[in-house]
């Protein structure tokens, strides 16, 4: 299909996937989306998904273009919608100003949309066509695409270690195994996800706000375009957390899953919202229902900030779907505590498969992103 295609067109998809990104940090739960107007090889419209609620990046691109739009081809990262939500369908639009060629980088997962908005168009007349540069688009919203597959949220194990594998001392001192740029990076991949997800022994032991410390300047968001403060998960079976926990007086929203039997009462009260969740076989909160519930609450993305016990919980339960550790170089010895809780691995046939994704410095440190190989 990509050989249909001509270099223009890739030209012109790729800006549109430019503008999609800048919505990393504002768009959930909605995805990620750009789209750029051309008529006649220039180009006279573009725009981007902005935040839920707001005008769709078609919509902000028919508004520029004007009446150039007519006879125009639209390049769009993500199939167009084509029912009422927060606002009117995007192929209304398109029709109504005229395109003459719609361009999709891939269909879109909702089921209430999923090749109906294409279908919509052809019908209108409008030559359409999908697939340029697929799997760049999907790549821009995981999560999404994950949750509307009835999947559940795309996750991320974010972890910190030294070069022996080392995330703190025997005492429990880990402040601070990376350094500046390391943190100010983790920063901002708590801002692009939609909650963060941590557990109770943390949570006692740190007393941590898992917030977003950067403004949105720092991320490089229009004036006037509000960072969004992802919500905060704690897995607290027995409901032990403090009602004086720091991150119950900041912005935002928290979320606490108890056990079925755990009373919450206390926390509700300190503003938290308190949802109990079965247990497992061995005991623990069921890892299945507590992703279904969030995907239930449009949650995308979900990056787990914990140790090594609930990070071992997490990758033995199958949840994560990528693991980003970042390396710092020094070594803190075979007395300090490890990476992740993984018991019965015995043998090297029961070893956890990874592939490496990707791996950039921050500073001295190095992250280093792995997919899990399922």
């Amino acid at each position: 299909m990509t050989d249909s295609f001509s270099r223009a067109d890739h030209v012109f998809m790729a800006r549109a996937l430019l503008l999609a990104k800048k919505g990393r940090y504002t768009t959930d739960p909605n995805p990620r989306v750009g789209c750029v107007l051309v008529r006649d090889g220039a180009v006279v419209g573009e725009g981007w998904h902005r935040r839920a609620g707001e005008p769709h990046a078609e919509r902000l691109a028919l508004a520029e273009a004007g009446e150039l739009a007519h006879g125009a081809t639209a390049y769009v990262t993500l199939e167009p919608c084509c029912h009422y939500g927060r606002t009117p369908p995007c192929t209304l639009g398109l029709i109504e100003a005229g395109v003459s060629r719609v361009v999709a980088a891939m269909r879109d997962p909702n089921p209430r949309v999923s090749g109906e908005g294409l279908a919509q168009l052809r019908e209108a007349g409008i030559e359409v066509v999908a697939g340029l540069l697929e799997t760049d688009a999907a790549g821009l919203n995981p999560g999404f695409i994950k949750r509307m597959r009835g999947q559940g949220p795309y996750v991320r194990l974010k972890l910190g270690m030294s070069l022996d594998g080392r995330t703190a001392m025997a005492n429990g001192e880990s402040q601070w195994i990376t350094g500046d740029a390391a943190r100010r990076d983790v920063q901002r991949l708590r801002a692009a996800s939609s909650a963060i997800l941590t557990g109770i022994g943390t949570v006692i032991a740190d007393d941590p706000s898992l917030n977003v410390r950067l403004k949105g300047s720092d991320l490089g968001l229009p004036e006037g375009l509000d960072l969004r403060q992802p919500l905060r998960v704690v897995m607290d079976s027995s409901a032990r957390m403090s009602a004086a926990a720091r991150m119950l007086g900041i912005p935002g929203q928290t979320l606490v899953y108890v056990g079925p039997q755990a009373d919450g009462q206390a926390l509700l009260e300190a503003g938290a919202l308190v949802h109990p969740l079965q247990r497992d076989a061995s005991g623990g909160l069921a890892w299945d229902a507590l992703m279904q519930d969030l995907a239930g609450r449009e949650v995308n993305e979900v990056l787990i900030e914990a140790g090594a016990t609930l990070a071992g919980s997490a990758l033995a339960a199958g949840v994560v779907d990528e693991l980003i550790v970042y390396t710092a170089p020094h070594l803190m010895g075979d007395q300090a505590r490890g990476l992740v809780h993984l018991p019965g691995i015995e043998r090297l046939a029961d070893r956890v498969p990874l592939r490496l994704e990707d791996m950039r410095a921050f500073g001295d440190d190095l992250r280093l992103s792995y997919r899990l190989i399922s």
